[in-house]
């Protein structure tokens, strides 16, 4: 982690605090960390998006005459890559 050197004001409302302070509750971390954490999810850059797509490209690369599926298999596989590359929160894709 990086060292912490900027401090910052930063107004809620009730709802957005009792969210936040909720889920530092769940995850035994403080508000200040599920702040912190969130602003890194949510500016994260954006060669993550960029690999996404690498990654689905290459999936929809022609197979090799071994590599043949049929359609629904293909479109399963897709669906289930697009779910975990694409639509996964920007921490948790592998």
């Amino acid at each position: 982690m990086s060292v912490l050197e900027r401090r910052l004001q930063l107004l809620l409302s009730h709802d957005q605090y009792d969210r936040v302070a909720a889920e530092a509750g769940r995850s035994g971390r403080s508000v200040n960390a599920v702040v912190r954490d969130a602003l890194d999810r949510y500016l994260e850059p954006e060669h993550s998006w960029t690999e996404g797509v690498e990654v689905f490209l290459a999936l929809t690369e022609s197979p090799g005459p071994d590599q043949v599926q049929s359609p629904g298999d293909l479109a399963s596989e897709l669906d289930e890559q697009f779910d975990r590359v694409v639509l996964a929160a920007p921490g948790d894709r592998s």
